[in-house]
């Protein structure tokens, strides 16, 4: 493990606990015990209060874990199949803004639904899961087995569980098992104009 996360300014400790591992246990969540993480996910801010965000989601053993296992790419399946559940979140392409009948095409749906994974992902946190996003997917496969079609921008696949050993995964991997490190404030935030 590499030396704990250390923030330069006060922050509640949760967001310096959670980071995406790769190692899961290979124990069983419940729907009851994913309910909570919805919740939080829920309370996310957005635009026009329009909620784009949408969850797709199988639990390891249900009927819908292997199409899910099998939209990821190959790489990620080898590590995410040890999960306990496995979510896609969507966005709406559309909002009806407040007001207006007609549906135009929505501008902050990635940014919405970002928001509402930031908040699943501290709650998972809060209890002791961990959870993993991922890029590496087959997008024509998981608006497939999502029923996403046109309406929905499938935007992440998460992996969820209780962490694991590090031992369990590939040589590669398992040295990489620890908390990232991140840039410093003053890298990433600016009076005035970007540096």
């Amino acid at each position: 493990m590499s030396a704990p996360r250390i923030a330069d300014h006060p922050i509640d400790e949760y967001f310096l606990a959670r980071w995406s591992p790769r190692a899961f246990d290979g124990s069983t969540l419940s729907e009851a015990d994913l309910k909570p993480l919805f919740e939080a996910a829920r309370w996310a801010p957005s635009a026009y209060n329009y909620q784009p965000w949408r969850f797709a989601w199988a639990v390891k053993g249900d009927a819908h874990w292997d199409d899910y296992v099998s939209a990821l790419l190959p790489f990620n399946a080898t590590w995410a199949s040890n999960a306990a559940a496995l979510v896609f979140i969507l966005s709406d392409r559309q909002i009806t803004a407040p007001g207006s009948t007609e549906a135009k095409p929505a501008t902050t749906n990635s940014f919405d639904a970002g928001a509402a994974w930031g908040y699943l992902a501290l709650q998972a946190t809060r209890l002791g899961l961990a959870t993993h996003a991922m890029a590496g997917f087959d997008a024509a496969r998981a608006a497939e087995i999502t029923g996403a079609e046109e309406t929905y921008k499938v935007e992440v696949a998460v992996a969820i569980g209780r962490r694991g050993d590090a031992s369990t995964l590939p040589e590669a991997l398992a040295a990489r098992e620890a908390p990232s490190p991140r840039l410093p404030v003053a890298e990433i935030a600016f009076n005035g104009a970007i540096k």
